[in-house]
């Protein structure tokens, strides 16, 4: 499958899942980030996120820029996570990566609902209630980029590892 395509389908995976009925942060956006890291190149794999998430915002509705701006920041965060891990598929990293891309999502994004938001008062005890409060939508991340991980990250690799090998020197 081109690289290309690839792409557009991911977008489109990543926009439905969050348009289809799930539990609150149980989409494919943070695992589209970590696969795009890991398997195109650098442009198309910052953009890609970023892009279903603004087609998507388009449609959910825009919020405070700078909590909108954490949310894109914590995906692309997540994009040079795949990056780093590019040369390192296995298993047990690509768990790692789901995991770590959760926790600094959550980290980022609730940093930011306590310092420019109103919920939480601005000191410490405010941003570690914006943190516990915030643990079931981690949970729900937490086991939407396990999941989708396993879905596209397993797939892909599952498809790459059984697909006939082509010498991409002579391929036109």
């Amino acid at each position: 499958m081109s690289k290309n395509i690839l792409t557009y389908l991911l977008v489109i995976l990543a926009v439905a899942t969050r348009f289809a009925p799930h539990p609150a942060n149980f989409t494919a956006i943070g695992t589209v980030a970590l696969f795009s890291g890991l398997y195109l190149n650098k442009k198309q794999a910052l953009g890609l996120p970023l892009i279903a998430m603004f087609i998507s915002d388009i449609f959910i509705g825009f919020y405070s820029p700078y909590i909108m701006g954490s949310v894109y920041l914590g995906f692309a965060l997540t994009v040079l996570l795949g990056q780093y891990l590019k040369n390192k598929i296995q298993f047990g990293n690509i768990v790692l990566g789901a995991v770590a891309g959760s926790a600094i999502f959550f980290l980022l994004t609730n940093t930011a609902v306590w310092a420019f938001g109103t919920m939480y008062t601005h000191n410490l005890f405010g941003l570690f209630q914006s943190y516990y409060m915030a643990l079931p939508f981690w949970r729900n991340e937490l086991l939407g980029d396990l999941f989708y991980s396993g879905v596209l990250i397993g797939g892909y690799e599952m498809i790459k590892n059984l697909a006939p090998q082509t010498n991409t020197m002579t391929a036109k």
